[in-house]
């Protein structure tokens, strides 16, 4: 029996010594067989080239936003009439309202001092075209320039409306006197005689800008969860008629704005669309930055509702409709300071 375990031990000393033998002489190891589930591959390798690098970073940027080379995608709102608008996605709270602006107010007296009033800056911007008025503050249908220009036009009233030979000589002109002028006046400047008949006739019947002392605006008074703050976007401003001079004996609205546009024509008319600033007339500011630092006073007219009803129709007259108007904004403000309730 020990000499058959001998026997065997020395077999397998005999085939480990000739194993390793083998090795150190250079015989080649067997082949490992390929992972399942993977491809071989094939051709020559990409070279190491800019473009190859540049599609290979498109191809880690795209699988890192949900897919191979799709680039991310923009977030898109539908609030575009907002100047600085705030995705849906981080609303944790929003609140329409809608104010009011009396621009008699002293504290709203520097956006409407004389030749500079806001009202001026609007109507002169929809008239050179480079603003478009719509119908509402929904801002899903404009006016055209012959519909804002009625819509401007005092109504006709005794002592108010100009006669007819008053029409005939400053309102409206027979188009061939308009010719013949515009010849006169413009005698050899090519391409002026055009201009000339292409440029509307002012209308002398409408209102004042300074007699537009009455503004309307549309606000989203939203949270942003992830700032952590409240905002206040506007999103419109409407030029009203005051009761004062309205035919109706209400306030009628004429156009309203999108807050973006208006924005850009404030920047584009620096000299024009500016906060007069009493206290230093080397500091007037833009229309732009007084709404964005809320120099303006007014009061809520309208909170959003089923009914579409403002605080003063809810409330059954325009006295109650004014305190309901001071609860409103504090229970805006009551709403906000809870949030930091612990």
């Amino acid at each position: 029996m020990n000499k058959f375990l001998i026997l065997v031990f020395g077999v397998s000393l005999s085939v480990n010594a000739f194993a390793q033998q083998k090795k150190a002489t250079g015989i080649p190891a067997p082949k490992q067989t390929q992972q399942p589930g993977l491809p071989k591959a094939t051709g020559t390798p990409a070279k190491n080239t800019p473009a190859a690098q540049g599609t290979q970073q498109s191809a880690i940027g795209g699988a890192t936003n949900g897919g191979a080379g799709v680039e991310p995608s923009t977030t898109v709102t539908s609030n575009i009439a907002s100047a600085r608008p705030i995705p849906e996605t981080d609303l944790m709270y929003k609140k329409v309202v809608w104010r009011g602006l009396d621009l008699r107010e002293k504290q709203n007296k520097p956006m409407f001092s004389v030749n500079k009033e806001i009202t001026k800056v609007i109507i002169d911007a929809v008239k050179r075209g480079e603003l478009v008025a719509y119908k509402n503050d929904s801002m899903s249908t404009p006016l055209s320039g012959n519909d804002f220009s009625v819509k401007l036009t005092k109504p006709d009233e005794a002592g108010d409306a100009m006669s007819e030979e008053e029409k005939k000589i400053f309102g409206n002109a027979p188009a061939a006197e308009e010719d013949v002028f515009a010849k006169l006046n413009n005698k050899g400047k090519k391409g002026a005689t055009k201009a000339a008949a292409a440029a509307p006739v002012a209308n002398l019947n409408e209102f004042f800008p300074k007699e537009l002392y009455q503004l309307e605006m549309k606000e989203n008074i939203v949270f942003d969860k992830k700032r952590s703050r409240m905002y206040y976007d506007i999103q419109a401003i409407t030029l009203v008629i005051p009761v004062k001079y309205s035919a109706k004996g209400v306030e009628e609205r004429i156009a309203s704005f999108k807050y973006s546009d208006l924005v850009k024509v404030f920047r584009a008319h620096p000299n024009d669309a500016i906060w007069y600033n009493e206290q230093n007339d080397a500091q007037h500011k833009n229309l732009a930055d007084a709404f964005d630092l809320r120099l303006f006073s007014s009061y809520i007219k309208k909170v959003s509702n089923a009914n579409d009803d403002d605080l003063a129709t809810i409330n059954e007259g325009s006295q109650k409709g004014l305190l309901a108007s001071q609860k409103a904004v504090e229970e805006l403000i009551e709403w906000e300071s809870s949030l930091w309730s612990y």
